[in-house]
């Protein structure tokens, strides 16, 4: 069984290789009816064809050897065709093999939502729904073992050890900058911009507002200036919780003051909120700065929520007191792996920003996660770290699921209730839930809460890449404010109805959603039509903008060889 499924990586990596060739030979005649230098193009073209030609006769002995010597190491062949094929050793992948191995992994799951999602339809509808619900079990069997298949390239393809090592140099660059950028060497002197700890909104959406003025402070090279006296959830400010953002700059006096946008030279900026920011700077999420973008996109699967995590990672830095509290709570509930971090959100949401899911809604994608984990590893014990503002949950989940062991407080739970929300209390356990839905192994919550998508940009400072450590069942990823989030096809559509729309190779879509069931909404920025459109046949697409770019601040050479160790 092991054998096959290394041949069933080898052959859809052969697959997967010409499939890519097809579409760029495609692209390649479609773009030469527009251009004046066919012949290169098409040249270029037959020399990659023939490249691959190659590569794909060479992927396909493999099989046969395989087949005919069942006591080959297959891992081994594998892994030695790979390195021999990319120069060999620890180097870095190339951009089209990275984004081409994760749109194998998300095309795989959204053929399993397009056909999860029919199969049930038909269920309900048909006289034979038992032969249907075998069907779409046993579909989801072989989508569990395809999609571990995939998977494993990761693991196997010579490049898992860069990856860690590209995400750390990232992060350390980052967080380099951002001390750099709020410990100025002259206070007095410095370019500041001030933010205002007073939105009127929740603890996630106050992260989040501090996240925003972080980035324009970056963006803009100025020290950002926290004033928290008076904060909602704890009087004394951001520093009774966490670490000060400066240790040499806090105060905002300057000789000059004025409000966003201010000139050049003005000493101190205030900054509006995000929902009244005018005019709209370029550099606001989901933009990537123009230095770290092309490093990002081979790095990671969602760029923008690596770059969100680690202006988390530099503000929620703890306190010694809240440090404490982390572990001994973590002792307590004796939190540990393996574990799914659920979030439920119930209160002053359900009805008016989100719609109700059952726990049974979030417990099949937990489900999903430990049948998928077993396919390569032993699970002693199925854990959920369960957060909730509804108490009642703890209860219903462990007579419902006595097969999981339930971690969380339900005290904690009873803190998040609307009358005791901004409580010391409060605070103290909405920071523990979020630290450790941030550890967990997977996150299944709805992404219309902050509260879900601050706990996966933190997890996404955690990992190389954990934008595929996760199950919304609402929203797609998105950040209050933000700028467009956009889709390119990569396939054409003809659409199939009034309620679907048509694409061209190369249009662009601002997204509105995903109704995971293989079919996302839109609106074509070519055509300004809106509807629906299969979700494979179009890739994410990036977009940056011209942050500062900070030229004196650079890992050293010791740095970097100490971070190797």
């Amino acid at each position: 069984m092991r054998q096959q499924g290394w041949l069933r990586i080898l052959a859809f990596l052969a697959f997967s290789w010409v499939a890519f060739l097809l579409v760029t030979v495609k692209l390649v005649r479609q773009q030469d009816n527009t251009d004046g230098d066919s012949s290169q193009r098409l040249a270029k073209a037959i020399r990659e064809l023939d490249k691959l030609h190659k590569s794909n006769a060479e992927l396909s002995a493999l099989v046969m050897d395989l087949n005919d010597n069942p006591r080959i190491d297959n891992k081994k062949v594998l892994l030695t065709y790979i390195q021999n094929s990319k120069g060999g050793g620890l180097n870095s992948p190339s951009e089209e093999y990275e984004l081409l191995r994760r749109r194998i992994f998300s095309n795989t799951k959204e053929l399993w939502y397009y056909a999860n999602s029919e199969l049930q339809s038909l269920e309900k509808e048909a006289d034979n729904g038992d032969r249907i619900a075998k069907i779409r079990k046993n579909i989801g069997e072989h989508y569990m073992s395809l999609l571990k298949d995939v998977t494993n390239l990761a693991e196997i393809d010579g490049h898992s050890q860069w990856r860690q090592q590209e995400s750390e140099n990232l992060s350390n660059l980052v967080q380099k900058r951002l001390k750099h950028l709020q410990n100025p060497f002259d206070c007095a002197k410095a370019r500041k911009l001030v933010c205002d700890l007073n939105k009127g909104c929740g603890y996630g959406c106050q992260l989040h507002h501090v996240v925003y003025c972080f980035i324009v402070a970056y963006a803009t090279e100025r020290t950002l200036i926290l004033r928290s006296k008076g904060w909602r959830y704890s009087k004394g400010g951001w520093q009774d919780v966490f670490l000060p953002l400066s240790d040499t700059c806090l105060l905002p006096n300057g000789e000059t003051t004025n409000r966003w946008p201010g000139h050049r030279n003005t000493q101190v900026i205030t900054l509006p909120i995000i929902d009244s920011i005018n005019p709209r700077p370029p550099f606001l999420p989901l933009a990537l700065p123009e230095d770290l973008a092309p490093r990002l996109n081979i790095l990671h699967g969602d760029p923008v929520v690596w770059w969100i995590g680690q202006f988390l990672k530099y503000m929620l830095r703890p306190q010694p007191a809240t440090s404490n509290k982390l572990n001994e709570y973590a002792k307590k509930v004796n939190f540990q792996k393996p574990i799914v971090g659920v979030h439920i959100r119930r209160t002053d949401k359900v009805g008016t920003e989100a719609a109700f899911h059952k726990l049974d809604e979030y417990m099949i994608h937990v489900e999903e996660y430990y049948k998928y984990k077993e396919l390569s590893d032993k699970v002693d014990k199925k854990r959920v770290y369960l957060a909730t503002d509804e108490p009642k949950l703890f209860s219903e989940a462990k007579r419902k699921y006595p097969e999981y062991e339930i971690i969380g407080d339900e005290d904690i739970s009873k803190t998040a209730s609307i009358s005791k929300r901004y409580s010391d209390q409060s605070l103290s356990g909405i920071i523990t839930d979020i630290h450790f839905l941030s550890l967990s192994d997977y996150l299944v919550c709805t992404f219309s809460s902050q509260v879900c998508r601050v706990a996966y940009e933190i997890m996404n400072s955690l990992h190389p890449d954990a934008s595929t450590m996760y199950t919304s069942l609402d929203d797609i990823y998105y950040y209050g404010g933000q700028k467009r989030r956009l889709h390119t096809a990569v396939l054409p559509h003809r659409a199939n109805g009034p309620h679907e729309i048509n694409l061209q190779v190369g249009d662009d879509i601002a997204i509105a959603g995903n109704h995971w069931d293989g079919y996302s909404k839109g609106t074509n920025l070519r055509t300004k039509e809106s509807g629906l459109y299969p979700t494979f046949k179009v890739s994410p697409k990036i977009e940056t903008a011209r942050f500062a770019s900070y030229p004196d601040v650079t890992l050293s050479a010791n740095e970097l060889q100490e971070k190797k160790r």
